[in-house]
């Protein structure tokens, strides 16, 4: 049996993706930039078994559902198709993140995947090449391939993928205040928003805005800017998926709660900003040097993680998966 390992983690957008331009390429409707992070790792093996009927898919050390499997089993047929292989694969998949709960454990699940299985199958694929892939799997795992800050570019098939990019050093304290899975998919409110939201156009154009402050303020070092640019386009972002319909809403009272205690901090002196992806949970963005004093004042409100830049989707050794 033909195997290969890859650990990705996941990454947290300062400008946020939302919304495609198209379904089955995965283009975004706008750049986005996020940085990857050093914790909540996602470890996936694959491992090709030719005398198997079909791909099977574990996660966590239990079956997946039906939903993951089909997009797993879409995906490695991608890379099958490329390969010229029809050989079925066992996928086996762990996440130290809650899966499902807005903490990007689809962008470190894919970007792993892609890793092992262009390995497995044989593709010879250069960081780029594993990017575009990656974007096949879920649009924010192209980011995953990258260390550190990245800036993940729309455009056609061949344009649209992630690269680094440089920027201030900060750190992210993780706040979880609820790590149960979302009702709403990513996908199916991103479809939703598209579709229905009076503010979908608007977030559109004003993200393209963004992302070009964005890039100025990061390759500038202004840690203040970027800041300020990351919680107002998280702040956006929801207002476009709550008003569409029949409305969602991930951030819940404890979200708000956070959102609040990182104002405060601010009129307190230390400096921090707030975002949250499709989900209720809430990362906070400050200065290395400050991470402890805000991880200490935001204990109260949820499970409390501080986490930093960290490393792109990498192939390990087998002997590491433990």
């Amino acid at each position: 049996m033909r195997t290969a390992t890859a650990r990705a983690h996941p990454n947290i957008a300062l400008v946020k993706y939302w919304g495609k331009r198209d379904e089955e390429l995965i283009l975004p409707a706008a750049g986005s930039l996020s940085l990857t992070l050093d914790g909540f790792a996602t470890t996936t093996t694959v491992s090709l078994d030719p005398s198997a009927a079909e791909d099977r898919f574990t996660l966590n050390g239990a079956a997946a559902s039906p939903t993951q499997s089909e997009r797993v089993t879409r995906f490695v047929d991608l890379v099958r198709s490329r390969a010229g292989s029809s050989s079925p694969a066992v996928v086996r998949s762990r996440n130290e993140a809650p899966t499902g709960a807005g903490l990007a454990s689809s962008a470190s699940g894919f970007a792993a995947l892609a890793v092992a299985a262009a390995t497995a199958y044989g593709l010879d694929l250069d960081r780029a090449d594993l990017s575009r892939l990656a974007r096949r799997g879920s649009g924010s795992a192209t980011r995953s391939l990258v260390d550190g800050l990245s800036i993940w570019h729309a455009g056609d098939d061949a344009a649209s993928f992630a690269e680094p990019i440089d920027g201030p050093a900060m750190s992210m304290v993780i706040v979880t205040v609820d790590a149960a899975e979302k009702a709403v998919s990513s996908r199916e409110a991103m479809r939703r928003t598209a579709a229905t939201s009076p503010y979908y156009a608007g977030w559109v154009d004003s993200t393209a805005h963004s992302l070009r402050e964005m890039t100025t303020a990061c390759r500038a070092g202004d840690f203040t800017r970027v800041g300020e640019i990351t919680e107002l386009n998280a702040l956006r972002m929801h207002a476009a998926i709550e008003a569409c319909e029949p409305s969602i809403r991930y951030l819940r009272a404890g979200s708000v709660a956070v959102f609040d205690a990182v104002e405060q901090l601010r009129a307190d002196g230390i400096e921090a900003y707030a975002t949250a992806d499709a989900g209720p949970n809430v990362v906070v963005i400050s200065r290395p040097a400050d991470a402890a004093a805000v991880a200490e004042r935001l204990g109260g409100l949820g499970a409390v993680r501080v986490v930093g830049a960290g490393p792109g989707a990498r192939l390990i050794p087998e002997e590491d998966c433990a």
